[in-house]
């Protein structure tokens, strides 16, 4: 038997609405519709997730798909041990099983052919079929399947099959709005919220770039990051530029520009 609360969230994550989205989960909740999270990298999927899943007191069972990943690593397959062969269940069988919510992060990184398996999941069969053992698995009433990706990346080699889009409801996230988000770097970091307002600040340059020189902005992540460097008695321009420039550019004019960025904020 599998521990169901091994899968709990124990206490709260901290979690900002920018909007109705907590309202809109619920609803979905309710019918049990699967749900698809876009937004760009650290604007808040997963810790939006995990906060639905301690709100509804669901377990959440996460997988961070990548390109490796085949059906087997989602459904399972039979091991060898001592006595001959055994079956393990995969992470999605384990959420069908139990109840659990699954979530698929950054589901395009998984290779179509093995997302393909989730489709009898996301419509009126609510099935699992386990190939490799002979069985249909029902999926338990409490069940729901997530996914999330960033539209950003989207390539006609990573993206998703309309066949996949159209089984979903769909949340779409974006950074929070810079009072919201300043707030939020606050209260993650017990940063007083004038330091966060700043960080803030040179996150918004930073993401004015995107498509000039820049693939992504500065995520609200990062923004943590620096923040808690910040609190280590880093300098504020070292903080920033360990945090918040050379993991998104290796470009030395973009660098010069988000540099004079922090400089100005931090003069």
């Amino acid at each position: 038997m599998t521990d169901i609360d091994q899968y709990r969230i124990s206490e709260e994550p901290f979690y900002q609405a920018q909007s109705e989205e907590v309202l809109l989960y619920q609803a979905a909740y309710e019918e049990r519709l699967p749900v698809m999270v876009k937004g760009p990298t650290g604007c808040g999927k997963s810790r939006f997730v995990e906060y639905m899943a301690w709100k509804l007191n669901r377990p959440l069972i996460t997988v961070a798909c990548n390109e490796d990943m085949t059906a087997s690593d989602l459904v399972g397959r039979f091991l060898l041990d001592a006595d001959g062969t055994r079956w393990l269940d995969g992470p999605l069988t384990v959420a069908a099983r139990i109840g659990a919510i699954c979530y698929l992060d950054e589901i395009v990184e998984a290779r179509q052919d093995s997302t393909v398996v989730i489709h009898p999941l996301t419509d009126h069969r609510r099935t699992l079929p386990l190939d490799k053992k002979g069985e249909l698995v029902s999926a338990h009433q409490d069940f729901q399947l997530v996914i999330s990706y960033n539209p950003g990346y989207q390539s006609l080699m990573k993206d998703l099959k309309q066949s996949t889009k159209q089984r979903f409801s769909s949340l779409v996230f974006d950074y929070p709005e810079a009072s919201l988000e300043a707030r939020v770097v606050a209260r993650e970091t017990d940063t007083p919220l004038d330091s966060a307002t700043q960080l803030v600040k040179i996150a918004g340059t930073a993401r004015n770039l995107k498509g000039h020189g820049l693939d992504e902005g500065v995520s609200t992540r990062l923004l943590v990051y620096a923040a808690r460097l910040i609190k280590q008695g880093v300098t504020p321009r070292s903080a920033c530029r360990m945090a918040l420039v050379d993991p998104i550019t290796d470009d030395g004019d973009i660098r010069s520009t988000l540099c004079h960025a922090i400089d100005a904020v931090f003069a």
